[in-house]
């Protein structure tokens, strides 16, 4: 066994555990800093220097293609869940071929870990084609349905705010008047946060993101 690795993980040191979780590695110290086989200080600059170079999560949009089979969404889903590895919005719909469904998802991950888990998609049989969508250049939309409670005489201000900023009021009911905006995600939480402001919230539904290339290739089934 290599000095300071147990268990196969690399961020594991006799009497060190390093802690990635936080902006800049640490060491958490375990047992008795000051045993000669822990090698504290030494062993915690052995291990930094073996840490990967770019420890920071990233947001990553993830476009896949995927063949119509019972199952087949749970698949993909797991593959993220037993990594430990969130995603935050997953949306899927049907595309122009008929067996055929596109799942866009939102996760963040390391340049490495996004790599590694496209190669796993990659290898599921129900996987026709996988893009990181954030590696190019792409359009990114967000659709989200408000509903809010708007007092009368607030009502001209909020409907003239939902205007301005590119949405629509789709029922104008005072006890439930609802709203839609379909933009980026940082503009969808700043249209909530500031209608928020000035109406009480009531209900909040969003799509999650989706995404499509600038670029003249496709994500397609290779026939």
């Amino acid at each position: 066994m290599e000095p300071g690795i147990e268990d196969g993980n690399p961020y594991f040191l006799q009497g060190c555990q390093i802690e990635t979780t936080t902006p800049a590695p640490r060491c958490k110290p375990l047992g008795n800093r000051n045993s000669p086989v822990a090698g504290y200080r030494t062993g915690l600059s052995s291990m930094l220097s073996r840490l990967p170079p770019d420890l920071g999560l990233m947001r990553h949009i993830i476009a896949i293609l995927l063949h119509n089979e019972a199952g087949a969404l749970t698949r993909v889903t797991s593959l993220f869940s037993t990594r430990g590895y969130n995603i935050e919005s997953l949306s899927v719909a049907a595309t122009n071929e008929p067996t055929v469904s596109r799942i866009t998802l939102v996760t963040q991950g390391s340049e490495a870990v996004i790599q590694q888990i496209v190669n796993q998609l990659n290898k599921l049989i129900d996987v026709v084609s996988v893009e990181d969508m954030t590696t190019d250049e792409h359009i990114e939309r967000e659709l989200v349905l408000l509903k809010l409670k708007v007092r009368l005489e607030q009502a001209d201000a909020v409907r003239g705010y939902v205007i301005r900023h590119g949405g629509r009021v789709i029922d104008p009911a005072a006890e439930a008047f609802v709203v839609e905006l379909t933009a980026s995600e940082a503009e969808i939480n700043r249209f909530i946060a500031e209608l928020s402001a000035g109406a009480e919230l009531i209900e909040v539904v969003r799509s999650g993101a989706l995404s499509i290339s600038r670029l003249s290739r496709n994500l397609r089934v290779v026939r």
